[in-house]
């Protein structure tokens, strides 16, 4: 049975735990929708059995676990336990279970003066349909039933087919909305899956919101070409301008104080003998102000409009996704701070460049902020993932005196 008494240590031996039940030598294996993702789901709802707690699995397939306080108003707590193939230890599920050991420490002691809710997102990475954020994007009202009812994975398995071996319908799936009808905040704590913390020297950081992201696909169209039989000064080669447009997208990015990556490139006719006649090169920018987003766009726009015309080639670009920077509540990134600066000394607000269930949260209207710890090396979605222990532990204290506050800021 639990005790009033947080244990973080036990947080860390329940994330080794669950990292050996659901990974390989090549890492975490809890990709949604699979048998391992069960397997994890079933060796949690274990861990909830042993409190007071109401357990439901919601239209979405998110798993919600409810501690009645005296006023229905609610603070809800989440992550998310699936992971990318060949993923850490870490990311999403330390959320979840440093969630659980909080909802421990305030279920041993008397009924809390509100309620308080524990939520595992289902598919938060998207890893098997690439749609992210699919159990949060449903409660929020914003999954777009239509789109995702096309998606399907690499071996041609349909989405919804999948699903509904979890007992998901996506026809329903956005009835899941009913479950915030009384929430107040929301909290979530994450590795942070970069180097910023880790290069000020400080193990936690208050996020102060999510990045917008501009995703775009450009296809800059030129002229195939012998590779030995052309030279250099004729040619209009495809690659080379894209090579020079991403060189400009380095330069956009820093600037402007944001990011910019171009992930992936595909030449045609992708031979070795051929000077590329077409070059498909993806666009990622991000930024947490929403006009220096715009402006980082439109920039990399004209910088592709003017390296096209002076090689001499054509270019079209085609959106792929697309969402505004969310900045969290002021008065929880305040109380976030405050957690952190009482339990570790010092503390840094900061922007979020990945995006996570907290920004669905936040659109859909919930108080929201989330908490973050220093990953070593910055690395995330990687087996090699890693947090020191003792940065761990504090941050399960620091998470845990947030959830006080904000219960006391939702109670008043």
């Amino acid at each position: 049975m639990s005790t009033s008494a947080l244990n973080p240590k036990r947080v860390l031996a329940e994330l080794r735990e669950l990292a050996a039940l659901t990974s390989d030598a090549n890492g975490a294996q809890r990709v949604a929708w699979t048998p391992t993702w069960a397997r994890a789901r079933d060796w949690y709802r274990g861990k909830l059995a042993e409190l007071p707690v109401a357990v439901e699995q919601d239209e979405a397939g998110n798993l919600w676990a409810t501690l009645p306080g005296a006023s229905p108003r609610a603070l809800i707590i989440g992550s998310h336990l699936d992971s990318v193939p060949n993923g850490g230890w870490l990311d999403g599920c330390l959320g979840v279970l440093a969630g659980l050991e909080v909802l421990r420490r305030i279920a041993g002691r008397s009924t809390p003066p509100v309620t308080v809710r524990l939520v595992d997102w289902a598919d938060e990475e998207g890893a098997r349909f690439g749609r992210s954020l699919f159990g949060s994007s449903a409660v929020a009202g914003r999954l777009n039933l239509e789109w995702v009812s096309r998606l399907a994975d690499a071996d041609g398995v349909r989405l919804p087919d999948a699903v509904r071996a979890f007992g998901v319908d996506i026809a329903t799936a956005e009835q899941a909305h009913r479950q915030i009808a009384n929430a107040g905040a929301y909290l979530e704590m994450h590795i942070e899956q970069g180097p910023v913390l880790e290069s000020l020297g400080l193990p936690l950081g208050a996020v102060i919101g999510c990045y917008g992201i501009e995703r775009h696909q450009l296809v800059f169209s030129g002229v195939a070409a012998h590779a030995g039989g052309f030279p250099m000064h004729l040619r209009h080669d495809a690659f080379l301008v894209a090579a020079r447009f991403a060189l400009e997208v380095r330069e956009i990015a820093k600037r402007y104080g944001g990011v910019g990556t171009n992930g992936r490139v595909r030449n045609t006719p992708g031979v070795p003998t051929a000077v590329a006649g077409e070059c498909a090169i993806t666009l990622d920018m991000r930024h947490i102000d929403t006009a220096r987003l715009q402006a980082m766009v439109d920039e990399a726009r004209a910088a592709s409009t003017r390296i096209a015309d002076e090689e001499g080639v054509a270019v079209t670009w085609r959106t792929i996704y697309q969402s505004p920077p969310q900045r969290f509540h002021p008065r929880l990134v305040d109380l976030c701070d405050e957690a952190i600066r009482e339990v570790a000394g010092a503390s840094h607000r900061m922007p979020s460049g990945p995006g996570h269930d907290a920004i669905e949260m936040a659109w859909a209207g919930v108080p929201t902020v989330m908490l973050f710890v220093q990953s070593l090396r910055g690395l995330s979605h990687n087996k090699d993932e890693d947090t020191r222990d003792d940065h761990l532990e504090l941050a399960v204290r620091a998470f845990d005196r947030l959830a006080d506050k904000v219960v006391a800021w939702l109670a008043t």
